[in-house]
């Protein structure tokens, strides 16, 4: 007579099984991440899918005889990859990515590609450029290539350029437009607001003296409003961005939320691109396009001319606000920089300093430069595309930054 099987050993069975399962799973991931042979120590085999996204990582990142991923190799060894200098087999692997991987990390893996393989030169093929992933890295290494594209792929360079400035532009233009309308509305106080106008904080705070205890209110004798921001230009914004090779994505950014900013006509606004020389794109930034193939990333810096430029052009200081977009390596004078920031501010300008204008994190930046202008009240920090209309809200309104916590 057979013994029937409790429900406690069955879930002791099924607790094993599941246990059993997640382990091949972390097994096969740490295979994956370490590349195989006979250092990885797993011992587990891949087959079918798992088997291709490894032959593309392997690809991009193999080492002969040594180390993979990550990894150093030793004295004496190459490294060595499958994609070679061959644009069909560049090709083949750039689709398969796309099918193994989600998009973020077929970027990062193009990256790499170009970074570790040298294949900035296949970029200038249109065949290759119709086959990547767009991004705003791709746009910085097509920025890069400068002159040395040639004609049959400027086209198609531009088409790559285009797609990645219009998808920023749906991300990031009406949140811009919409802070920045209200920032603008805000620094415009009225002392007769209609209803829907009435800044009721403010309202609240004048007439507190006018509370009355038994109907436990406030009667305003003063109402305090936002003014609609005229039709006229009220404001005057300067980008003043450093086009040094460190500085493509913060480029990228900079030129589509120039674009945004001249689109609004209650902003007066400049662009100013610099590397030892000075460029105004300020006519062409209805197209960010054009704004991008204007650049020319590389060369050295500086910051004292750029500013200079930068001062001449400002008609009304208190009305205006400049923002230095720089890692501030500084090749020019550093005492007369420093001095322009601190005539500019004297004069009623609220300058601001970013030292990135992009989402690749913390950025290297020259902290001496960096010390002195936020002892000047000016503080220097990496800004993501997502926290600037904020900032530029609060320079327009005159009102503390909200510089993001280092830590």
């Amino acid at each position: 007579m057979s013994v029937p099987v409790t429900s406690v050993e069955q879930e002791q069975e099924q607790e094993q099984e599941q246990e059993q399962e997640q382990e091949q799973e972390r097994l096969r991931r740490w295979r994956l991440v370490l590349g195989g042979g006979a250092a990885d120590g797993t011992g587990c085999g891949l087959s079918g899918q798992d088997a291709a996204m490894d032959g593309a990582l392997t690809a991009l990142y193999g080492m002969e005889d040594g180390p993979r991923r990550g990894g150093r190799p030793q004295a004496g060894q190459e490294r060595s990859a499958g994609l070679g200098a061959s644009a069909p087999s560049v090709a083949r692997w750039l689709g398969d990515i796309r099918t193994y991987f989600p998009s973020s990390v077929v970027q990062i893996m193009q990256r790499d590609a170009i970074d570790r393989l040298g294949l900035a030169a296949l970029l200038l093929e249109p065949e290759m450029l119709e086959a990547v992933e767009a991004d705003v890295h791709l746009v910085g290494t097509l920025m890069s290539l400068g002159k040395a594209m040639p004609e049959t792929t400027k086209e198609t360079a531009r088409a790559v350029v285009r797609k990645v400035v219009d998808e920023l532009e749906k991300r990031l233009a009406t949140r811009t437009r919409a802070t920045l309308t209200g920032a603008l509305d805000r620094s415009a106080r009225v002392a007769r607001p209609r209803h829907h106008d009435i800044d009721w904080n403010r309202t609240i705070a004048a007439n507190l003296k006018h509370y009355l205890p038994e109907y436990r209110t406030v009667v305003p004798e003063r109402l305090i409003g936002y003014g609609r921001a005229a039709r006229s230009v009220r404001k005057e914004v300067v980008l003043c961005v450093d086009q040094s090779g460190s500085m493509a994505a913060s480029v990228v950014y900079a030129s589509v939320f120039g674009a945004v900013l001249a689109s609004m006509r209650s902003i007066d606004t400049r662009l100013v691109v610099f590397d030892t020389a000075v460029a105004d794109l300020t006519d062409r930034l209805d197209d960010p396009v054009d704004v991008i193939f204007g650049t020319r990333l590389g060369g050295g810096t500086d910051i004292n001319r750029a500013l200079a430029y930068c001062q001449s052009r400002i008609t009304r200081p208190a009305e205006t606000v400049v923002v230095l977009i720089s890692d501030l390596y500084e090749g020019g004078i550093r005492d007369e920089m420093l001095k322009r920031a601190t005539a500019m501010k004297a004069s009623g300008v609220q300058f601001v300093t970013l030292l990135a204008l992009s989402d690749e994190g913390a950025p290297a930046y020259d902290r001496e430069h960096a010390a002195a202008l936020a002892a000047l009240g000016a503080p220097a920090f990496a800004c993501t595309p997502d926290l600037f209309p904020e900032v530029m809200a609060a320079a327009l309104e005159k009102r503390p930054l909200p510089v993001p916590d280092p830590g």
